[in-house]
């Protein structure tokens, strides 16, 4: 049976997702090896200007909305459906809310506040700069992947609801 506001529901949250994966793929792929790549100074002050900006913006709103819009649809998707689809959105809602909401709220997030408390032209802060580049593009690997999985899972959803 074909639930059209549901399968574009499923679309929407998967792009969503996918253009979530696009933003991490960048900075994992070039923004944070560009920052890496700058006199530690630079970097870090840069580093703490895009973390203090994402705050208030449409990407951080896309993030964590997305979390609770996923997990109503696998609700709905398993009350509606039952079947495959709602298979699918389920795997996809729960790896989002762990490799993308619990992996930025417990990694990501601290390394950032961290980072922030320090004054990015201290010798502490280029000492702990070199462990942060490494370690946050590494969780930032794996948002990467998990809002990518969560794409393909709503996307793959929509089309069996179709």
């Amino acid at each position: 049976m074909t639930y059209h506001w549901l399968v574009y529901a499923c679309l929407a949250t998967g792009v969503g997702s996918a253009l979530v994966a696009g933003v991490f793929q960048s900075f994992s792929d070039f923004v944070m090896r560009g920052l890496i790549a700058a006199r530690p100074a630079g970097g870090i002050e840069s580093m703490q200007m895009i973390n203090r900006t994402v705050y208030r913006s449409a990407f951080l709103m896309m993030l964590l909305g997305l979390a609770p819009v996923m997990i109503a649809i696998a609700a709905i998707a398993g009350m509606m459906d039952g079947g495959l689809a709602a298979t699918w959105t389920m795997v996809g809602a729960a790896t989002y809310v762990v490799g993308v909401v619990a992996v930025t709220m417990i990694g990501n997030v601290p390394m950032n506040k961290r980072l922030d408390g320090l004054d990015f032209a201290s010798a502490d802060a280029a000492t702990y700069w070199q462990v942060y580049g490494v370690s946050w593009t590494r969780l930032n690997h794996v948002r990467t992947v998990g809002s990518l999985l969560s794409a393909i899972c709503f996307l793959v959803a929509s089309i069996i609801l179709a």
